[in-house]
């Protein structure tokens, strides 16, 4: 993990699929004209075509590295990440897709204006929307300056601000009718980048006859520097030599900059709290690190299957549908797309535990699908395999990013400015800055714990606003302000307590660092709780017009119940 020289096939790669995005962004632009064109591609887009650009969108950057980090470092339990992923739209084939498009609504204030019938609402949907997307960018632009440090060697901050400067060109030149095709694009080679290095490591895995032995721990074939970026507690299985000191058995504190190196065969510290050894890896129940680890699983299962219903960026992707069926073809296409995608970082997990283990000392894991092409295979083949993963990991943050501020420049524009193209222009400006800046500011979690923190605000607020304003009649506004805060506070609150550092494990039976770590558990039912008894005690709010609003988000469109609303 040593300097190297420049790979000149990695930035290659890295330009052509930059370049790539431009110019498919470019196209798009030629075809957007109107406020709705930016906004939702003028419910234009075909299943097929939707359904592409969903899985680019949403295969951030949490799916292509982040993934395979947390299975190479917590082993069965960390696949409730793309389970979850996966399965959450499922809850939206069922529950949200067709009776969000029938609303006619152009984002997701808009349908809480048309459902519950409060400007005051839509307003706090508004802020809800925005600080969920920029929770989201954030992590991606963080990927982004990682992957560039360890590919190129620039600075972290480097890479984010070229990432961001690709993706708010983009987004303020064509909007969503010009980010579509990009990310259907991105879709496929992301696909293919993550498809070409598992199947490679298959064969050579089946070829070397090696193993994962069930009582081991992970051990490095050859002599093998490792650098420590960021500071970490690992746990030591065995004694190990570091900066000249012998490191007894048992947990100690790294500071960046140290450096360790370990000789062929020696035993590879791991991060405190996860597996030590190959046969605790293989079983699932011991969850993420610390003392409730039954809790850290079922809370992330809460978060990722409820919390893709309230991802703004994924819902806007239903109103670009040209009618209801066409959304419920779309969610099916998705999950079939994703399915087939998630299979891949789940082997290269596997693959990394064996292959580049020295990644559980440092903290960050996220590296793995990065170096593990290089690690395994030498000269040009490994050049080349680590070029193709290197123009996924560069498409996977490109397209989520596009998305997201595709999401908060539709609200801003609509609920804050007078919602022409140039408010759109101006907000998707100012939308993506912000997150960039704090993308450098913050500290960096692992990034599939960190989007996992995102899905769980998200199932915390917009999904019970969602599910409940589509399927029970008694919601009301002030019932349903009152769930966004309380949902709203409590996860968001977690999420920035877990990003400032957390809690340590020690403190009142270690709890506090468990729900701050994943809040959901608790969230989530206090948002429903709170949204379902507040409105019973306001039913004198309910709308009065509630059939009409029912059966346009409910009957076929054939019946020629509803109409779209104006932007």
């Amino acid at each position: 993990m040593g300097t190297q020289s420049l790979p000149i096939l990695t930035v290659v790669a890295v330009l052509v699929t930059s370049i790539a995005t431009v110019a498919i962004g470019v196209y798009g632009v030629r075809l957007s004209r109107t406020t709705s064109d930016f906004l939702v591609a003028s419910r234009s887009v075909g299943p097929r075509w939707n359904a592409a650009a969903i899985s680019g969108e949403y295969l951030s950057a949490a799916s292509f590295l982040g993934v395979a980090g947390l299975i190479a470092k917590y082993g069965p339990d960390a696949l409730w990440y793309p389970i979850g992923f996966t399965a959450g739209y499922l809850g939206l084939l069922l529950f949200v897709a067709a009776p969000l498009r029938r609303s006619g609504a152009y984002t997701v204030p808009d349908f809480a204006e048309f459902r519950l019938g409060s400007r005051r609402l839509r307003k706090l949907a508004m802020i809800v929307v925005a600080v969920i997307c920029a929770l989201y960018l954030i992590p991606q632009f963080q990927g982004a300056g990682l992957t560039l440090n360890i590919l190129l060697g620039v600075p972290s901050w480097v890479g984010a601000a070229a990432v961001g400067a690709i993706v708010i060109a983009n987004v303020v030149g064509g909007g969503m009718r010009s980010i579509t095709f990009v990310q259907a694009f991105q879709y496929w080679l992301k696909l293919t980048a993550v498809a070409i290095p598992a199947v490679a490591l298959i064969m050579h895995f089946a070829a070397a006859d090696d193993e994962l032995a069930t009582t081991a721990p992970p051990t490095v074939s050859e002599r093998t520097t490792v650098d420590i970026n960021t500071d970490v507690i690992v746990q030591v299985s065995e004694p190990v030599i570091v900066a000249g000191e012998r490191l007894e058995t048992g947990r100690h504190e790294l500071s960046a900059g140290t450096t360790l190196v370990l000789e062929p065969g020696a035993a590879v510290p791991v991060v405190a709290g996860a597996p030590a050894d190959n046969s605790d890896w293989l079983a699932p129940g011991s969850g993420f690190g610390g003392q409730h680890p039954m809790y850290q699983v079922y809370s992330l299962i809460l978060a990722t299957f409820l919390g893709t219903m309230g991802l703004p960026h994924v819902l806007v992707r239903f109103y670009t549908n040209p009618n209801g069926r066409a959304a419920r073809l779309t969610s099916l296409a998705v999950v079939g797309l994703l399915s087939v995608f998630y299979l891949f970082p789940t082997l290269l997990g596997v693959f990394a535990r064996l292959y580049v283990p020295q990644l559980l000392i440092t903290g960050t894991s996220d590296a793995a699908v990065l170096l593990l092409p290089g690690s395994v295979f030498s000269g040009w083949g490994g050049q080349l395999l680590a070029a193709v993963v290197a123009s996924g990991a560069i498409a996977a943050f490109l397209s989520t990013a596009s998305g997201l501020l595709v999401s908060i420049a539709g609200v801003l524009s609509t609920d804050v400015l007078r919602g022409r193209v140039r408010d759109f222009r101006v907000a998707a400006v100012l939308g993506g800055i912000g997150p960039v800046v704090l993308s450098v500011a913050l500290v960096s979690l692992d990034l599939s714990r960190t989007v996992g923190l995102v899905f769980a605000v998200a199932a915390s607020t917009l999904c019970p606003l969602l599910v409940l304003g589509i399927w029970w009649r008694g919601l009301t506004a002030p019932g349903a302000a009152a769930g966004l805060l309380a949902g709203g506070v409590v996860s968001g609150s977690a999420a920035t307590v877990a990003v400032l550092g957390g809690f340590t494990d020690d403190v009142w039976g270690g709890w506090p660092a468990a729900v701050v770590a994943y809040p959901a558990a608790v969230s989530v039912p206090l948002s429903f709780i709170v949204m379902i008894m507040v409105s019973k005690a306001t039913t004198h709010r309910i709308p009065a017009d509630i059939g009409r609003i029912f059966t346009r988000m409910h009957a076929p469109e054939r019946l020629g119940m509803g109409a779209d609303r104006a932007p």
